[in-house]
């Protein structure tokens, strides 16, 4: 008869650890498969290391490295990222919200004329080479960071404190970023400095009053000043135009004028010069001219000979005119 020992292992049990061996097969294999394959996404680059030493770039797309041995790293370097001062995004919904909680040290700022301004500004920018961003410098997003204010500081530093409030906000933004763009070269961070924007400018609240004050006195006498240059575009140039036009007409008149004096002169040697050959004949030409332009002036006129004593024709005619007369 067959007895049991207490010792002895039920079949199922026996499978199961008769199976160990190619679970922990499956089990590594899944292991090495998801430390082996990776994922880089289209806007980022896979940075590989081998016990902390950098190895190679992977480009986007399925890839492949040594489990255990390399790590990676991914690099964003296709999105814009920024950096804000002055004030923080709290949320970014349809409608975005802001704070200005704890960031009053880094926007209050001292103008070159020895004013405070309150400045916020947005910093964007690309991770241009994930190599030094990664390796050359122990925190970047710090030390651009830091850099940035600086720059701000030491360019409004430089200027007025209406430069920074009003015409000057757009030279102050390009000034600053190729400033930053250069120490952030300098440092070797890896990245490219996009643009610098001035999200706003005011002076501080204790003050605000009196700039704003200050700022419309400004504004109506740009106004007045803009006003008394329209006037004097106005009428100034019309005054011009009037004195011009005199000119003109005096120096139209004064060429007539002596145009006319010219034209008499020579005629008058020419004439002279007909006398001189024909005396007599011109003298005559002269008188008949001159009769005929002057006898239609002088009203009715009775012509006789002057060897005739007789005035009856001339009675006769002045009684005929007064008959005519009457009967008109």
């Amino acid at each position: 008869m067959n007895q049991h020992s207490e010792f002895d292992v039920p079949p199922f049990v026996k499978d199961i650890f008769g199976n160990i061996p190619r679970l922990a097969g499956i089990v590594l294999l899944a292991v090495l498969a998801w430390n082996m394959i990776f994922q880089i996404a289209s806007e980022e680059v896979g940075v590989i290391t081998r016990f902390g030493k950098f190895e190679r770039l992977v480009s986007p797309g399925l890839n492949f490295k040594m489990p255990f041995v390399e790590k990676l790293v991914k690099v964003p370097v296709e999105r814009q990222q920024k950096q804000e001062f002055g004030f923080r995004t709290v949320s970014t919904d349809v409608r975005s919200e802001y704070t200005k909680r704890g960031t009053s040290d880094e926007s209050l700022m001292l103008t070159g004329d020895l004013n405070l301004a309150d400045v916020e500004w947005v910093v964007q920018y690309r991770i241009q080479d994930p190599y030094k961003y990664l390796f050359m410098v122990r925190n970047p997003e710090g030390t651009l960071r830091d850099i940035s204010e600086s720059s701000m500081r030491q360019i409004v530093g430089d200027r007025t404190v209406n430069e920074v409030l009003t015409v000057g906000r757009t030279e102050v933004a390009q000034t600053v970023r190729d400033l930053i763009q250069g120490l952030v070269d300098e440092y070797s961070l890896g990245l490219r400095i996009e643009q610098v924007v001035l999200q706003d400018v005011n002076p501080p609240d204790p003050v605000k009053p009196a700039f704003n004050a200050v700022n419309q006195a400004q504004q109506e006498r740009e106004t007045l000043i803009n006003q008394a240059k329209a006037e004097y575009n106005r009428v100034i140039p019309r005054a011009r135009g009037q004195a011009q036009e005199t000119i003109q007409r005096a120096e139209g008149y004064a060429t007539a004028r002596v145009n006319n004096a010219q034209g008499e002169a020579v005629r008058f040697n020419l004439l002279f010069d007909e006398y001189m050959r024909a005396p007599e004949i011109t003298k005559r030409r002269i008188y008949l001219e001159t009769m005929q332009r002057v006898i239609p002036q002088m009203g009715n006129k009775i012509i006789t000979d002057q060897d005739g004593n007789n005035v009856f024709p001339l009675l006769q005619m002045q009684l005929s005119q007064g008959q005519k007369k009457e009967s008109n």
